[in-house]
């Protein structure tokens, strides 16, 4: 793994010396992805053409000795329980209808440029150990995950689903269900991605959590929400 930085931002005068820089890792074959995760990376998708860079950031992880459902948890568990056809495949094996279910998604729940063609197929390219997993009811497709893992971790990549069970809070129940068959897998932790704004604080629903502060783990909840709170002012 090789350590890079871009300068990002400053302030500098008047006795004040703080100076910005996004740092990055380039991985490479000998690296294992569970220690590039547990020193604070994520993988890094905003340019296609470089898919060995990751960048660190506020992440969160579930340690998932400690894992179970909370009341909340339990709620949304009960409307999606043994709903869904659950099949793990490999990024082989994704299909133009799950690929379309994947830009619908994106373009009408985040904006239509987030999810470009180009962006899929990196993602789908990633040298890092992905798995799909689909959720089928009646033969019909009605949401597919992207899993980077292995028998150590695993991590929440990306979701897609039938926004018409969006106010039934599908998506909470993905991530749910995710951290639930990793433990059941017997891996240590799960990764859910970020959590800046207000928006990601949907995550801070599943307990134990750890969030990253760019040097070590912290398991702080309450610090976690206001610092969310305060990026969306």
């Amino acid at each position: 793994m090789k350590i890079v930085r871009n300068e990002f931002g400053h302030e500098y005068g008047q006795g004040i010396y703080r100076f910005g820089y996004c740092e990055y890792a380039l991985s490479d074959e000998s690296d294992h992805p569970v220690d590039l995760y547990q020193q604070g990376f994520l993988p890094h998708t905003a340019d296609p053409a470089i898919r060995n860079r990751l960048y660190m950031a506020r992440g969160a992880r579930v340690p998932l000795q400690d894992f179970v459902y909370t009341s909340e948890n339990r709620r949304v568990a009960k409307r999606f329980e043994n709903m869904f056809a659950v099949e793990r495949l490999a990024p082989s094996a994704v299909t133009e209808e799950i690929r379309t279910l994947f830009f619908d998604y994106f373009a009408k729940r985040h904006g239509p440029r987030v999810m470009p063609v180009t962006r899929l197929d990196a993602i789908l390219g990633t040298p890092l150990p992905l798995q799909l997993i689909t959720y089928k009811k009646d033969g019909g497709l009605i949401a597919a995950v992207l899993e980077i893992g292995d028998k150590s971790f695993g991590h929440f990549y990306y979701s897609a689903y039938d926004l018409s069970l969006v106010q039934q809070s599908l998506g909470m129940w993905l991530m749910l269900d995710g951290a639930r068959q990793a433990k059941e897998a017997g891996r240590e932790h799960y990764y859910l991605g970020t959590v800046y704004g207000e928006k990601a604080l949907y995550k801070a629903n599943l307990e134990p959590l750890e969030f990253w502060d760019g040097s070590s783990w912290v398991t702080d909840v309450a610090l976690l929400k206001t610092l969310a709170r305060a990026d969306s002012k």
